[in-house]
């Protein structure tokens, strides 16, 4: 088995296509540069099938690396036969790599070892082989100062079977497959636990039972967090006299009973002491991961969403983030995102003083030239709104709530502390506040995507996994969007496509050094920005106002001259061909199609010359909740509402309707037709009208529907 060959099993495309996928993989290209720079190459695949490739690369390489241990393990007891290294060298999964080497592992010391030491094991196999009708009177002749007596001898041989039903390659299959059809997922609460306030938002887990396969990621999820919290014991079981049936079936080969009856003793040993616990684990496990890959992926959809959450743009912006008895912290930011000015105001309750306050603001709006205001969504939010919004201000400035999840992580980073030496948390809060009504994607990647707050069980699932992905995530979304390289922080820079952390930070201290970077060749002159680098980043690192156009485009340098000569043909210089429709028109694209560019990159150049540079993204608009509903209390059933969508799980979505509670749709309120995809129906910060249909006071729990 060959990798090409391991990942077409589980990827739906061509060999061809994986194989030179993996070469540039292996040559240090990265998904986003594969995906828009090497489309000929790959045959066209996208970000979605590339990353796919990329998981069962890792995969493949994963399996192959535990193959290599478990063959040299086994080598070393000198047990390796042919026939058992071709079976592990064509193993196609890891359990089954583990089920072979099984009988070879290294094991603490077990019922069946110390049974071996004592010489039993001729006797186990005499029981196996199931001819000797007579098997009291073999036992006895194993008597001796330990083994006092024939039963004891009896019962170490059934150790030693027992241990050797566990290792069946054969029987542990079959039991899989039982497990995964009939396997039931049951939880029940720890009494000691069942009055602790803690544990009532489990309180449905307290006596729970359903099939394991139709467990949805978010209850298994759920259910398994109680039992971390040690507030439900959770089982896995099967219909044990099936599975009794499955062993007996392969272990019983004759109707000697004096045999079979020791036989049967040793198989209901093996499965309750050692297959059960270990196959419910690994199924459970199996569960769990799937349950993890769900998740993850709902947590990505969430993040890409938010990632590319509509900007408005670079204009300067005044950002408050509010507070009753602490007051507002206000900052003024120039269009780059600079602070420029920080006080507070404190224009609520206790201090109250709404006319200084409002002088401050008036002053500050008109000093610094404000284009618009962003108001942190935590508390006093609302208030906050309301009295900016009675401010009579000489031209119109537009008010927009911005989602401050993780603007208290970034305020205590280091990245924050290295930003803002001088300044406190608050401050720096508050900038981040402002920034991200700017750009959310700039400022976003500052902060780990778990602190965000979208997603389902984040902190449940494989941290690892939840990394990798995420961090593809980001670097999509960083090079879909592009990155204005004189204006981009570190942590951004950092996630375009071949540039890391080191390359970033030499990127920003070349910039403080010799000034903003006149063109995409100057990237070379960064200190250890090699060719590679440059290969994979230029493209997506932008100069404004450049020299050459294409500069600010995503048009990759290697094809700079290819533009020129298409300009050249249809008779304009380069500048004028750029967003001029008539003359792209005159292109003939096959004319310009060789061994290594085809219509697919020629296709996006002209697109791209159309319209330069332009963001993916839509811009800000401003959004009212409704002025009368301030707090849970002002809910009635029926009541419709403005709200934005503020989170997506499996099972509905999250819409904050401009109180501290977010609401729920459950998936079965978003359409009046069936719906298996959450965001098939509704978008990370979407507006919608919903309908009240329940409130909860005592729990906090508001139930929203979008139908009617």
């Amino acid at each position: 088995m060959n990798i090409v060959s391991f990942i077409s099993k589980q990827v739906p495309v061509s060999e061809k296509q994986i194989n030179k996928t993996i070469e540039l993989l292996n040559d240090g290209a990265t998904i986003p540069f594969i995906s828009r720079y090497r489309k000929e190459m790959t045959g066209n695949l996208d970000e979605v099938e590339i990353g796919e490739i990329v998981k069962y690369k890792t995969a493949f390489e994963a399996l192959q690396k535990r193959k290599e241990s478990v063959l040299t393990s086994i080598k070393e007891q000198e047990a390796l036969t042919p026939e058992l290294q071709k079976r592990i060298e064509t193993a196609q999964t890891l359990s089954e790599v583990e089920d072979l080497y099984l009988p070879y592992k290294k094991k603490r010391k077990t019922k069946a070892t110390v049974a071996k030491e004592q010489g039993l094991e001729p006797l186990a196999k005499i029981i196996m082989e199931q001819r000797e009708e007579e098997i009291l009177f073999v036992a006895s002749r194993y008597i001796n100062d330990t083994i006092i007596n024939e039963e004891l001898a009896l019962q170490g041989a059934r150790d030693i079977i027992a241990e050797w039903v566990n290792e069946n390659e054969k029987i542990r299959n079959r039991l899989r497959r039982l497990y995964q059809r009939r396997a039931a997922i049951s939880s029940a609460v720890i009494k000691t636990k069942k009055d602790e306030d803690e544990a009532q938002k489990y309180q449905q887990y307290f006596e729970w039972e359903e099939p394991l396969h139709k467990c949805p990621s978010h209850r298994l999820l759920a259910i398994l967090r109680a039992e971390n919290e040690k507030i439900v014991r959770v089982k896995i079981t099967v219909p044990e006299n099936d599975a009794l049936d499955i062993i007996d079936d392969v272990v019983i080969k004759s109707n000697v009973e004096a045999c079979t009856d020791q036989l049967f003793l040793a198989i209901a040993d093996a499965y309750k002491r050692l297959l059960t616990p270990a196959i419910s684990t690994e199924v459970l496990n199996q569960a769990k991961e799937g349950a993890d890959a769900n998740a993850i992926k709902v947590f990505a959809q969430n993040l890409k969403q938010l990632l590319l959450a509509s900007p408005l743009g670079q204009k300067r912006i005044l950002a408050l983030d509010p507070g009753f008895k602490s007051g507002c912290k206000v900052v003024c930011l120039d269009k780059q995102g600079g602070l420029l000015h920080n006080e507070n105001i404190y224009p609520h309750p206790p201090q109250r003083e709404t006319t200084n306050a409002i002088k401050k603001i008036k002053s500050l709006v008109n000093a610094y030239k404000i284009e618009a205001i962003a108001i942190g969504n935590g508390t006093a939010a609302r208030e906050t709104e309301a009295f900016i919004k009675k401010i009579p201000f000489e031209g119109q400035i537009q008010v927009f709530m911005v989602n401050e999840s993780g603007a208290s992580v970034y305020s205590a980073s280091k990245i924050a502390r290295a930003e803002f030496p001088s300044y406190d948390v608050t401050v720096r809060g508050a900038v981040s506040i402002g920034r991200r009504l700017a750009d959310p994607l700039a400022e976003l990647v500052k902060i780990d995507p778990k602190a965000i707050g979208v997603g389902q069980y984040q902190h449940d699932v494989d941290q690892i996994k939840l990394k990798n992905e995420l961090d593809t995530v980001v670097m999509s979304c960083v090079n879909s969007v592009g990155i204005n390289v004189n204006t981009a922080s570190a942590p951004l820079l950092s996630y375009v496509s071949g540039i890391g952390d080191k390359l970033a930070e030499n990127i920003v201290n070349y910039r403080s050094e010799n000034g903003a970077l006149a063109s995409r060749e100057q990237l070379k002159k960064v200190p250890r920005l090699g060719g590679k680098a440059y290969e994979q980043a230029a493209a997506f690192l932008r100069i404004t106002e450049p020299n050459n156009p294409l500069d600010n485009s995503t048009v990759h340098p290697e094809r700079y001259k290819l533009v020129s000569k298409m300009a050249k043909d249809v008779g304009v210089s380069l500048k004028e061909l750029i967003g001029n429709k008539v003359a792209i028109t005159k292109i003939r694209l096959q004319d310009y199609i060789s061994e290594d560019v085809g219509l697919p990159t020629l296709t996006d150049i002209v697109k791209e010359l159309e319209k330069p540079g332009v963001d993916p993204r839509k811009k800000a608009t401003v959004f009212e909740f409704d002025p009368n509903v301030k707090t849970i209390n002002d809910l009635k059933s029926g009541m419709k509402l403005p709200g934005i969508v503020n989170n997506i799980t499996n099972f509905g979505c999250f819409v904050d309707i401009g109180i501290k509670e977010s609401g729920l749709i459950h998936i079965s309120k978003l359409a009046n037709e069936f719906i298996s995809d959450v965001n098939a129906v509704v978008q990370l910060n979407q507006h919608l009208m919903v309908t009240v249909m329940s409130v909860d006071l005592s729990r906090k729990r508001i139930q929203l529907s979008l139908v009617d």
